[in-house]
C-alpha cells in the first residue's frame, strides 16, 4: 500500500490544481516546459581467467527522455522521465554468457524513472512521486544504461548560501535492471516478487519479508575550501546509519592545491532486522544484530589539469554481528557506488566485509579538457574475503567539436586475489565501452 501512496497523492494534487487553474496558466505548463535526454550505447565484457566459467558480455542501446512542465500555482511543476533499453537482438540465449548487470537477461527494459509533482521557491524544493535521489547512500548509481529511482517524498531546504538540509522518505524503488518499482533492495534475489533485479548481493531468501523503504535526514555545507555533510539513514528493517564526511582544500593560488578529507560510518540494528529474522548470512556469517564501524581518510593535491590522492578505509570486526560487522548498504551493495574513498569500479569494502583498504588515484586532462585519463590501484585486506588488488584505467574523450554532447568512454579494471570474489578464485577483468549523447 505504501508503494502506491506517493503516486496517488501526486495524481490527487494534480487534479485539484488543474480544476482551479486559469487557461493561461495551463498554457504555460506546456509552452514553458523543457525536454532533454541522453542516448546511450554500452558494451560490457566480463572476462574470467578460469575455464570453469564462461566469459559474459552484453550490449544495449538506451534512451533517457526527461520532461519538465512550466510552473503553475506559484511554484508547482511536473517532472517525468521515460527510460528504455534494448539489446537489439544481440543478447545470448544462454544466461551464463550474458552480463546481466547491464540490463538483466531480457532483450529490453522500459520504465518510468520519474513521475512527480514538484514545488520550488528561493529556499525550498519539495517533490512527491517517482524521482531520482542524489545522496551518499541512496542515489542513481548511474553506471549502467538505466539509473535507479525511488518512489519518495523529498525536501531540500536552503536556509543560507552553501547550506542545504534534506529530508526523504522513500517507499520502494526501481533498480537499474527493473521495469518498475518494487519493495526490495540489493540484498534480495532477482526472483523476489517479480523484480528483475541484478547486480546486487542477493543474500536473502525468496521467503524474506518485503523491504519498507528508508528514511533519510541530512545536511551539507560548503564555505571556502571546506565541504562537509552529515546524514542519518534508517533503512527500515535493515540498519540505522550515521554518516559524516568532510574535506578541506587549501587554495594556494599556485595551481598546486593540497586537500585532506575524513569520513565515519556507524550502523546498528536489532533482532527485528531482516537478516536476523531470516537467519541469513552475509559473506558466510550470520549474526544476532547489525553493528558496523567504518572510518576513512583521504589526502592529495590538485594541480593544473589533474588530481592525485590516496585514500584509506577500515571496517572494524564486530563479533556476533551480521557479516562480522559488515557495512549494510541496501542501495549500493554489489553496485560499488558507495562514497567510501577506496571503492573501485568492480567492488569495495561494502562488497567484501570487515578489513581495510587503500587506493591511489591519478587523473589528468589533455587537449583543452577534451581527453580525460584516470588510473588507480587499490589493495584490500579483509577478514572473510582474503587479500585482493584492483588495477583501473579510465579514458573519456569528448566529441563536442563534432557533435555537442557526444562522448566516448572506456573503463577497464582487473581484480586479482581474494577468496570467493572471482570465479575459481582467479583474476577477473571487466571492460566497459560507453558512447553517450546528451541533448
Amino acid at each position: 500500500m505504501h508503494s502506491k501512496l506517493i503516486a496517488v497523492s501526486v495524481m490527487t494534487a494534480l487534479g485539484a490544481t488543474s480544476l482551479g487553474a486559469h487557461a493561461d496558466a495551463l498554457s504555460d505548463i506546456f509552452t514553458q516546459g523543457h525536454v532533454d535526454g541522453e542516448l546511450r550505447s554500452y558494451y560490457f565484457s566480463r572476462l574470467y581467467d578460469t575455464d570453469t566459467v564462461p566469459d559474459a558480455n552484453a550490449f544495449s542501446a538506451a534512451a533517457l527522455i526527461n520532461a519538465r512542465s512550466g510552473t503553475f500555482g506559484g511554484g508547482f511543476s511536473l517532472n517525468g522521465s521515460f527510460l528504455t533499453a534494448n539489446s537489439l537482438g544481440t543478447q545470448s540465449s544462454i544466461t551464463s554468457h550474458v552480463d546481466t548487470t547491464l540490463m538483466g537477461p531480457s532483450n529490453s527494459v522500459s520504465a518510468l524513472g520519474q513521475a512527480n509533482l514538484q514545488y520550488q521557491n528561493s529556499w525550498a524544493l519539495v517533490r512527491g512521486g517517482y524521482q531520482y535521489l542524489n545522496t551518499p547512500w541512496m542515489g542513481m548509481s548511474d553506471s549502467r544504461v538505466l539509473p535507479a529511482s525511488y518512489n519518495a517524498l523529498s525536501a531540500d531546504f536552503k536556509p543560507l548560501k552553501g547550506w542545504d538540509i534534506y529530508a526523504i522518505r522513500s517507499f520502494d524503488w526501481k533498480s537499474r535492471t527493473s521495469n518498475g518499482d518494487y519493495s526490495t533492495n540489493l540484498y534480495y534475489p532477482s526472483t523476489f516478487d517479480g523484480d528483475s533485479i541484478y547486480g546486487g548481493v542477493a543474500a536473502l531468501p525468496v521467503t524474506a519479508p518485503q523491504a519498507n523503504g528508508a528514511l533519510a535526514l541530512g545536511s551539507t555545507y560548503q564555505q571556502g575550501g571546506f565541504k562537509g555533510q552529515a546524514w542519518y539513514y534508517d533503512f527500515l528493517r535493515f540498519a540505522k546509519m550515521g554518516y559524516v564526511d568532510g574535506s578541506y582544500t587549501w587554495k594556494t593560488g599556485t595551481g598546486f592545491d593540497p586537500f585532506i578529507a575524513a569520513q565515519y560510518v556507524h550502523e546498528s540494528g536489532g533482532s527485528d532486522n531482516t537478516f536476523v529474522l531470516t537467519n541469513s548470512k552475509l559473506f558466510g556469517v550470520g549474526g544476532t544484530s547489525v553493528h558496523n564501524r567504518t572510518w576513512g581518510v583521504d589526502g592529495g593535491f590538485g594541480f593544473p589539469n589533474g588530481r592525485f590522492d590516496i585514500g584509506y578505509n577500515k571496517i572494524a570486526e564486530q563479533s556476533g554481528a551480521v557479516g562480522d560487522g559488515a557495512l549494510i548498504s541496501p542501495y549500493t551493495a554489489g553496485y560499488a557506488t558507495d562514497p567510501l574513498y577506496t571503492t573501485s569500479m568492480i567492488r569495495g569494502l561494502v562488497e567484501q566485509g570487515p578489513g581495510h583498504a587503500w587506493r591511489a588515484k591519478l587523473s589528468y586532462s589533455f587537449l583543452q579538457g577534451k581527453l580525460l585519463v584516470a588510473t588507480s590501484y587499490a589493495k584490500y585486506t579483509t577478514l572473510l574475503r582474503g587479500n585482493s588488488d584492483n588495477i583501473y584505467f579510465d579514458v573519456t574523450y569528448s566529441l563536442d567539436n563534432y557533435l555537442k554532447g557526444l562522448s566516448l568512454r572506456d573503463r577497464w579494471e582487473r581484480s586479482s586475489g581474494g577468496t570467493g570474489l572471482n570465479p575459481g578464485n582467479e583474476a577477473f577483468t571487466y571492460n566497459r565501452v560507453m558512447i553517450s549523447y546528451k541533448f
